[in-house]
């Protein structure tokens, strides 16, 4: 029997997870720590500012 994969649990960003994650760019909080509040990956936070135009974690 082949191996069953996991489906991929897709949430809509509310307007209530945008405004916390501008939040939290503004106070310059590492990403790794924004992803366990927000139970969100990563790169999905990454994403999402950059769509947004706002940045994460460290600033180059």
């Amino acid at each position: 029997m082949p191996k069953k994969t996991k489906k991929v649990a897709r949430r809509e960003w509310t307007a209530a997870d945008v405004k916390s994650l501008r939040a939290h760019s503004e106070a310059r909080t590492p990403v790794a720590i924004i992803a366990k509040l927000t139970k969100r990956s990563v790169p999905s936070l990454r994403m999402k500012a950059s769509s947004l135009g706002i940045g994460l974690g460290h600033q180059r």
